[in-house]
């Protein structure tokens, strides 16, 4: 199968919300070039995009020749910049709150406001008005959730999204971020595509299995006769999108390995907490019980169904961003406690589920 098929099958499928998860350099950001092609109407775009395309629109200047003094993000012109006139600060920052970044910025627009922005300037804010600002550039990470926030902002300017209002496909937007940032992101997206869903397709992809499964967690109130989550493969000789549940093993070691990384380097926080529950249950499920309570019990936990109480409390809130992801030392220990009892007692071999 090739990703133009897929992307044909994809068009075609009558889900409104299609989650993908696919390992890197699988074919994600290829696959919404597919879709792009396959759903355009006379040569025309039908839905609108955010990929590693979207990010490219983006390019540091670092001001080599002054030091960095006016280092500055540079807008590349592209057929986005005639609606950069309707954008401001203002809007990009609404959509940045949740992320709490310790830096703000200002926009320089073109002479000719048709070529919308020409660059971004960031800048620590200086209790001292009158102090001059300095303009710093800001880490991979944090450039990633301002671009994202600039795209989510943008999605709402009349005349692109309104317009072009078949479907959203969101390819990975969570590179090169940490796992509270992830978070915060799975929350924008899950809150996008409760506004949308019943009026556009939208496809998320992401190489990211904390997201996939947290995405599809979240949207299990939506009917399945709406909803797919799939499995993006390629094994050097085909590529293949297949329903999630036809390989559980695999991402149940997967986030098995996950979990124990960081119960290793002692860096459990809240997002893994709803991991946990997904490997639990996975582990029910394989067991043929429906309920985890029985895969705690198995592994000798005292009380499961208290623990399981204790487990779908924490692992169920939805706005860990308003918290601090870190978890309480009860909690850690409750968590720490469960994985050394499932490795103890299955021995599972975390190889397996490498990338």
């Amino acid at each position: 199968m090739t990703l133009t098929v897929i992307a044909d099958n994809l068009k075609s499928n009558q889900k409104k919300v299609i989650l993908v998860y696919a390992f890197n350099a699988t074919g994600k950001t290829r696959l919404s070039v597919a879709y792009k092609d396959a759903t355009k109407v006379n040569g025309k775009h039908s839905g609108v995009y955010y990929n590693a395309f979207s990010e490219d629109l983006f390019v540091w200047n670092n001001d080599d020749e002054n030091r960095g003094a006016n280092i500055h993000l540079k807008v590349m012109q592209s057929s986005l910049s005639q609606f950069h006139a309707l954008l401001n600060e203002d809007k990009i920052s609404e959509k940045m709150r949740a992320y709490k970044p310790k830096f703000e910025f200002k926009f320089k627009m073109h002479k000719n406001t048709e070529n919308g922005i020409e660059s971004i300037s960031f800048y620590i804010p200086n209790p001292d008005l009158d102090a001059p600002r300095t303009f710093i550039k800001i880490s991979r990470g944090e450039e990633r959730i301002f671009v994202w926030c600039f795209f989510l902002a943008l999605f709402e300017v009349e005349g692109w999204a309104d317009k072009q209002s078949s479907h959203f496909f969101i390819d990975d937007p969570v590179s090169s971020l940490d796992d509270h940032n992830i978070f915060v992101t799975a929350s924008t997206i899950y809150e996008l595509i409760k506004t949308h869903f019943e009026r556009r397709k939208i496809i998320v992809t992401t190489h990211h299995i904390g997201l996939f499964y947290l995405l599809k967690d979240w949207l299990s109130d939506i009917s399945d006769k709406k909803i797919q989550a799939c499995i993006l493969q390629n094994d050097g000789a085909a590529i293949s999108l297949r329903n999630d549940g036809q390989e559980v093993m695999l991402y149940h070691l997967r986030l098995l390995q996950i979990l124990m990384k960081a119960r290793q380097t002692n860096d459990l926080r809240a997002f893994h907490l709803v991991l946990l529950r997904q490997l639990l249950e996975n582990i029910s499920s394989f067991l043929g019980k429906p309920n985890f309570s029985y895969a705690l019990d198995r592994i000798g936990i005292q009380n499961p169904n208290d623990v399981a109480d204790m487990v779908n409390a924490l692992s169920h809130k939805k706005i860990f961003h308003y918290e601090s992801d870190r978890i309480q030392d009860a909690s850690k220990e409750m968590a720490e406690n469960i994985l050394d009892r499932i490795q103890s007692t299955y021995h599972f071999d975390l190889k397996l589920a490498e990338t």
